[in-house]
């Protein structure tokens, strides 16, 4: 792997209107190189305290702004991030180690989801209802429901930011939005273009924490009345249990266990392109990558031998000027975790096909080569578990009669499903079967005008679309009683 130069970020939390330091400080190192690229500062209680009083003191003129001059305010911003895009792909290309096209993603979903959020925002309109007695009117409209705090994940940092600065600004919430700790550059990148274009104070903040108590008191505040996560299921519970010190909104998008049904017409070089495909992409660190691979024993090996050769021919690694496939993995608790993942599964009967381990070359990161298990069975930990890592495993099917229960079996809740067959009428009625927020039949696609979400415990509400709009806004009956003669 070729060296890039390693730059040192310096970065600051933005707080009340105020590029700020804070009460204690984390170091931040690229996963490929495992060299310290940043040491950023951390917000301890007073901090916390500081950005819910400015989120409390701004919402009451935030949520007042016409809604014109919000979305002039979002179009600075994304003016702002659009004259700025290399710098903040760099933040994310050293900050997580993703390779430099993928960085792409991120930052397209920050610019994409202002210019969304500020045209869709314009078509709320205030709706009448009928009045059966004819004795009053009635309208429904739609008002912003508070300060929002966001709980972001590490994997795509901006994507997640973008997810939640979208939906809260057109709406009228003030946002605090805490960046994982493990990838918070980018994070506070945003900040300063907020700063840059003199955001009004409060409305959007950015602050790490460094462990849970300071993130708990956030959740913990009264003053929050919406809390949004990007994460695991695990820690959704523990954020609904910390702040249920009063009764708050959520919007979740949690964690899952993807399955993938290969039925014997499915076109088994598109199956494999795209399980693959976004399986190695981000080192597999996506919340919808499939994860399971359910594939019809007619074409178990014909397929497996597809998924083991784009395994092979897969670049992993982290040189700009390269066409990278697989970057690292977040830090060496996870390629540790990964480890001893594949290790059950050969122990327990399960085959590595490809990969396994480390790369040959790669010397230094926390890279895992692309990796295909055969012979997965319910009782590995592979199985049961969310991956969030470059391993494709296949478990062969005879019968659909148990298919059914085996994909829909998932303790982590139902986020996303795959379907490959040229059958239309039998992926409808799959798509039936599946307890998951999304289907995606003989392909897969996501944009921010697409509602993204899951069922059970894999969220609350929605990111992407008009939907999760609603998630940020209340909606209030005004009934006024006709005069009589």
């Amino acid at each position: 792997m070729k060296d890039n130069p390693m730059p040192k970020f310096e970065k600051q939390m933005y707080i009340a209107g105020e590029l700020t330091g804070g009460m204690a400080s984390i170091d931040v190192f690229n996963p490929a190189t495992e060299e310290l690229v940043a040491t950023v500062p951390t917000a301890g209680i007073a901090d916390a305290d500081r950005a819910l009083e400015a989120a409390r003191a701004a919402f009451p003129t935030w949520a007042q702004t016409s809604i014109s001059e919000r979305q002039e305010w979002m179009r600075k911003l994304r003016d702002a991030v659009i004259e700025n895009e290399e710098h903040l792909r760099d933040c994310i290309h050293y900050e997580l180690g993703k390779p430099w096209a993928s960085t792409q993603e991120d930052f397209d979903s920050l610019k994409n989801s202002l210019a969304f959020y500020a045209e869709e925002i314009a078509r709320f309109q205030d709706m009448g209802l009928p009045d059966r007695a004819g004795t009053h009117t009635h309208r429904m409209v739609y008002e912003p429901a508070g300060v929002a705090l966001a709980f972001l994940a590490w994997n795509f940092p901006l994507l997640n930011l973008a997810f939640k600065i979208g939906p809260a600004m057109a709406a009228g919430c003030p946002i605090i939005i805490r960046p994982s700790e493990q990838t918070p550059i980018s994070a506070y990148a945003v900040g300063e273009l907020c700063h840059k274009i003199g955001m009004p104070n409060g409305v959007v903040q950015i602050l790490c924490t460094d462990g849970y108590d300071v993130a708990d008191h956030l959740s913990a505040s009264p003053i929050p009345a919406l809390i949004t996560l990007i994460g695991s299921t695990k820690t959704g519970k523990h954020i609904m249990r910390t702040g249920a010190s009063t009764i708050k909104r959520y919007s979740m998008e949690l964690g899952g266990n993807a399955p993938v049904l290969v039925f014997p017409d499915a076109d088994l070089d598109l199956a494999a392109d795209i399980v693959c495909g976004v399986k190695f992409s981000n080192a597999g660190q996506v919340c919808v990558s499939p994860n399971r691979v359910f594939v019809h024993r007619d074409v178990h090996d014909a397929f497996t031998e597809k998924a083991v050769a784009r395994a092979e021919s897969a670049t992993v690694g982290w040189d700009k000027t390269a066409n990278i496939t697989t970057g690292p993995v977040i830090d060496g608790r996870a390629w540790s975790r990964l480890r001893c993942l594949i290790d059950d599964a050969a122990l327990y009967g399960a085959t590595i096909l490809a990969g396994g381990t480390r790369p040959d070359g790669q010397n230094k990161g926390h890279f895992l080569a692309p990796t295909v298990l055969g012979g997965v069975t319910e009782t590995m930990g592979v199985y049961q578990q969310e991956t969030f890592g470059p391993i494709v495993s296949i478990v062969p099917f005879d019968e659909t009669s148990e298919l059914e229960r085996m994909a829909n079996d998932c303790d982590d809740g139902g986020l996303t499903a795959y379907v490959f067959t040229r059958d239309l009428a039998k992926a409808e009625r799959w798509a039936g079967k599946l307890r998951y927020g999304e289907i995606q039949i003989n392909g897969v696609k996501y944009d921010i005008d697409l509602p993204h979400g899951g069922i059970g415990q894999s969220g609350i509400g929605h990111d992407c679309s008009t939907l999760a709009l609603h998630d940020y806004l209340v909606v209030k009956r005004i009934t006024r009683a006709l005069e009589t003669a």
